[in-house]
């Protein structure tokens, strides 16, 4: 079965425009996302897969490592609870 991410309950998912950065907002904790942490979590919407998600940012962003960092990426926020 295709998992197909998504912020968990509790988690939001806001830009800070005084930083101009992607913050997780989690019950009694703040994550400042760094990098593209944000535009990945942006297509984790509960609707495409994780191969959807690497498909739509490699063509974003040719050439740079998706297929091999994102699946990783988006795994271990699965694990902290962040994503379900």
């Amino acid at each position: 079965m295709t998992w197909h991410p998504a912020l968990s309950r509790g988690v939001v998912l806001r830009h800070d425009r005084v930083r101009d950065t992607d913050l997780l907002l989690l019950p009694e904790r703040v994550v400042v996302l760094r990098g593209s942490a944000g535009p990945v979590l942006r297509l984790c919407d509960g609707t495409r897969g994780v191969e959807d998600i690497v498909g739509e940012l490699d063509g974003r962003y040719p050439g740079a490592p998706v297929a091999a960092e994102v699946p990783d990426f988006l795994a271990a926020l699965r694990k902290e609870g962040w994503l379900t």
